[in-house]
């Protein structure tokens, strides 16, 4: 039941998540798909961090960006997850301002270390195709170091101002999130104060992450295609190129395009209903977390084999406990 608000100098302290309203009937279905989302995400992710970290040939650059990627994707993903499931299989509900402060500041944080890991992984292949002979020099530990130092500054620093300027607002309008996890609009429309600096500061993240990442990976992504395209003479081999820079392109798109529409829907006074915004904010998380380790992981050549080789390696491991000393199993 929520609260009503003593006077005007009243700020509640805790909040109530009303994520999905018109599906409450569905909920335990919801959570049924959410759980089996989330063991996929689990599962996949997991398989190729230990793929990378086992084969020895694999310990390069771009392979760190992955493995890099697929623990981003894990955490941001159980940061929301299994909060939402005991939502809708417990209605626990309630979260405490600080607990959502905290929530925001690691979804929002988690989420644009993806952002630059996309752009890296794209700068990356940018300069192995376009600029081959000078990739080992561009590309080393250094370069790492540098991307992990700008990644951590970058983000602590925006994130952290955000979440900084949400805390210092007072709610007194409702106590209610209409979200499922506490997104930066989401808890913004509730204050009773002015949210000019907020408004702002969330416009500012998205030219930041979107209007800067996006074009730089998309440049870098055309350039790539237009090299490829000169190289390639078949045109199995042309199709073949359309079919991964697009399917790349695709999902990083549904990260950026979902996510900034969710991010600025109440900015921009786009009408979306609750079920469906909330719905966009957990799926801009949860569809790239799944279909990363596909895209960037299984058809990828030298991790298929790698898995594979693992996988035979472990064959043989089971098959000779079986046998006995004496050859007999």
């Amino acid at each position: 039941m929520l609260e009503a608000p003593p006077s005007r100098n009243f700020s509640y302290t805790s909040f109530v998540f009303r994520g999905f309203p018109e599906l409450q009937e569905h909920r335990h279905l919801l959570a049924l798909l959410f759980f089996f989302s989330y063991l996929s995400v689990l599962l996949g992710n997991s398989v190729l961090v230990y793929v990378i970290l086992r084969v020895q040939r694999l310990h390069s650059p771009m392979y760190f960006l992955i493995c890099s990627l697929c623990v981003v994707d894990i955490l941001v993903v159980t940061t929301i997850i299994p909060n939402m499931l005991l939502g809708l299989l417990f209605n626990w509900n309630r979260i405490s301002l600080v607990g959502c402060l905290i929530q925001m500041f690691f979804t929002h944080f988690l989420s644009s270390v993806e952002s630059t890991l996309l752009l890296a992984m794209a700068l990356d292949r940018y300069v192995a195709i376009c600029k081959p002979l000078r990739y080992t020099d561009i590309v080393d530990s250094s370069a790492l170091l540098k991307l992990l130092l700008f990644t951590l500054v970058r983000s602590v620093s925006i994130m952290a101002t955000l979440v900084g300027l949400v805390g210092s607002l007072w709610f007194c309008s409702s106590n209610t999130i209409n979200h499922c996890y506490c997104d930066h609009m989401a808890l913004v429309i509730l204050a009773c104060g002015n949210t000019a600096r907020n408004n702002a500061a969330g416009l500012a993240v998205i030219i930041c992450f979107v209007g800067v990442d996006i074009s730089i990976i998309f440049f870098s992504y055309m350039k790539i295609l237009s090299i490829v395209l000169r190289a390639a003479a078949a045109g199995e081999d042309r199709l073949k190129a359309f079919h991964t820079c697009g399917t790349h392109l695709m999902v990083i798109m549904c990260f950026y395009l979902v996510g900034s529409v969710t991010f600025l829907s109440h900015n921009l006074n786009i009408p979306i209903s609750t079920d469906v915004n909330t719905l966009m904010g957990v799926l801009y998380i949860l569809i790239p977390a799944t279909v990363n380790p596909i895209i960037y992981g299984v058809r990828t050549k030298e991790i298929r084999t790698g898995l594979l080789r693992l996988l035979k390696v472990q064959e043989k491991r089971i098959s000779s406990t079986k046998i006995s000393p004496s050859g007999k199993t």
